[in-house]
């Protein structure tokens, strides 16, 4: 039954999405052209192997364009839209994971809510910071790179270890550009709001939720 909302729900938010954005959308690819591309580096890492089936993603990504994510978590849900110009690497390994499901019925361990960061961090599969995809791959930012409400970017643990950990900006966050923008929520902030209105069970305002927060199910279209 919980499958069946969750579903009726992404369904939901897709058609809005789409009928919100149908008169903005970019031009097709002209006939004879091909999309542009990059080449990724995603590197295994047999020491962290992959906490749920999933492959390396493909080395070859698209470098232009959108692509909607809709998450689904026990809060309510949310729309992000990313960027593959931007971050096609990221994107395409968030597309990848999101795809072969590794997102699905998994907890965001650690939430903030501090004068220098507000931010819900999801993507690892154990605890955090534990329970990667099995690989990694590069960074993808300028050093001109800036967070606030609404911006999504990859975690890491160091240059160069980006994964499935990804991060959610509620308020702002103040820190150095070192971490790959992926996109922005486009739908949906009020959950977060919900998220942190429940409370943080740590007196620094930076740890596990008071109430366990849930994604039940992404999917993308693109």
């Amino acid at each position: 039954m919980l499958r069946r909302l969750s579903l009726l729900v992404v369904a939901g938010l897709a058609a809005a999405t789409l009928t919100s954005t149908t008169a903005g959308a970019a031009p097709a690819v002209p006939a004879g052209h091909k999309p542009p591309t990059v080449r990724c580096e995603f590197t295994p890492t047999p020491e962290n192997p992959a906490a749920r089936p999933v492959t390396v993603p493909s080395a070859k990504a698209l470098a232009k364009g959108t692509v909607d994510v809709y998450f689904v978590t026990n809060y309510g849900p949310f729309v992000v839209r990313m960027d593959r110009a931007n971050a096609p690497c990221g994107v395409a390994s968030f597309v990848h994971l999101t795809k072969s499901r590794f997102y699905d019925w998994t907890q965001c361990f650690r939430l903030t809510n501090s004068a220098r960061l507000g931010v819900l961090q999801c993507g690892d599969i154990y605890r955090q910071e534990e329970g990667g995809p099995g690989y990694k791959f590069p960074d993808e930012v300028t050093g001109k790179e800036t967070y606030p409400r609404g911006t999504v970017a990859m975690g890491n643990q160091g240059p160069g270890t980006n994964g499935s950990e990804f991060f959610v900006v509620h308020s702002f966050a103040n820190i150095p550009p070192n971490y790959t923008v992926l996109g922005h929520v486009i739908h949906g902030m009020s959950t977060f709001d919900r998220m942190v209105k429940a409370g943080i069970a740590d007196p620094d305002q930076d740890g596990p939720p008071t109430r366990p927060i849930r994604i039940l199910k992404v999917l993308t279209l693109g």
